[in-house]
């Protein structure tokens, strides 16, 4: 047995790492700025249309997102005018407005002029642009015309109507009078002074929801119509049958949109009787719940139950919303299966003809 060692072999030499060529340098860097076009490529397709539309939200975010937050902050403290914030009362100041008899009052009276404001003008809003859709002479004239009491600020239209609506020399009292009619108390009685203030309203507001109507009408397909003309249905029936069911998500916008102004109504009653020392009128006849929300504020000082006033006041407007929405869908849904119905109907009827029609040929053929 031999008792010789294997010899250890001699290792072999380390590799030198061999130096990259300057072609292969070239190319590294081209992969590198591959890699790197293609990643802002990612981000771009992925993040820049959020990048496009950050103005928005972030103005919303200033202007509309943080008064609302710090309005909430005021209404949960004792916050004064001139004393700035200071104890916290939580939800005092919305319990001591819900028992306030002001504020329910003023709740009435924003309830009852939007209503007398809002059906009116929606009704008269749809005739009007019914009319300027029809083929009349001078159109561009008569659609800029509706416009033109929007124009008009709203306080020269509450210092004409209300010099219009004054008891004793006003032009309507006027006219009453050579009518051998009574004077209407328009400034001291409750109805009087919210029709007047609802006309006020309606004057300026008629026009502008008659052209967005007018624009929805405008859309709607012409052979929709002439199909119809040809069936025999008459304008009426064309217009509650296609018109309008053509234009129900312009008419969902258009009262959503009405709502929320007439329940934030406020500049018609603050000017509608300048000389009254209550705001809304001597007994609050006319006093809306912005007009009450101001009254609190700024006569008051009270900024934590004005701002618990404005609370409550967005809380209904989105209560009132959001009925709206759904009574609308729900009309529409019924709508459109009865519309499915109908034709379901009529299908089933022309069938009927005509497996009706080949019978009789088949039975004269025998």
């Amino acid at each position: 047995m031999s008792t010789t060692t294997p010899m250890s072999r001699p290792k072999p030499a380390a590799e030198k790492p061999s130096t990259p060529t300057a072609e292969k340098l070239e190319e590294s860097k081209g992969e590198r700025a591959m890699r790197r076009r293609h990643l802002r490529g990612r981000l771009d397709f992925k993040y820049s249309p959020y990048l496009y539309i950050s103005p928005f939200f972030i103005l919303f975010a200033l202007v509309g997102l943080f008064p609302l937050i710090y309005t909430f902050v005021v209404s949960i403290n004792d916050w004064d005018l001139l004393g700035g914030a200071g104890d916290w009362v939580g939800l005092d100041n919305y319990k001591a407005e819900l028992a306030s008899p002001l504020f329910w009052n003023s709740l009435f009276n924003t309830f009852s002029i939007f209503l007398l404001s809002a059906i009116p003008q929606l009704v008269v809003a749809t005739f009007i642009a019914a009319m300027l859709d029809q083929n009349i002479r001078a159109k561009t004239f008569w659609r800029m015309s509706v416009l033109v009491p929007y124009v008009v600020t709203p306080v020269a239209v509450t210092l004409i109507f209300s010099t219009a609506f004054d008891e004793k020399y006003g032009l309507i009292n006027n006219l009453l009078g050579a009518l051998n009619l009574d004077a209407i108390a328009w400034k001291t009685e409750v109805f009087p002074s919210h029709m007047a203030i609802a006309t006020m309203v309606n004057w300026r507001w008629t026009g502008y929801n008659a052209l967005i109507l007018l624009a929805a009408m405008q859309a709607v397909p012409r052979e929709l119509h002439e199909s119809a003309a040809i069936d025999g249905a008459g304008a009426i029936r064309r217009f509650f049958s296609i018109t309008l069911p053509s234009i129900r998500p312009t008419m969902i916008f258009v009262i959503i949109t009405a709502t929320i102004g007439g329940l934030q109504i406020f500049t018609e009653p603050k000017l509608f009787n300048p000389s009254s020392s209550v705001p809304g009128g001597p007994d609050r006849q006319y006093q809306t719940t912005v007009l009450y929300l101001w009254d609190l504020a700024f006569n008051r000082g009270d900024f934590g139950r004005a701002s618990a006033v404005a609370w409550i006041l967005f809380l209904i407007i989105i209560v009132i919303g959001v009925i709206n929405f759904l009574i609308s869908g729900t009309i529409a849904s019924s709508s459109e299966q009865k519309k499915l119905r109908r034709a379901v109907n009529r299908a089933d009827k022309r069938a009927r003809n005509r497996f009706a029609s080949l019978q009789t040929g088949s039975a004269k053929d025998e």
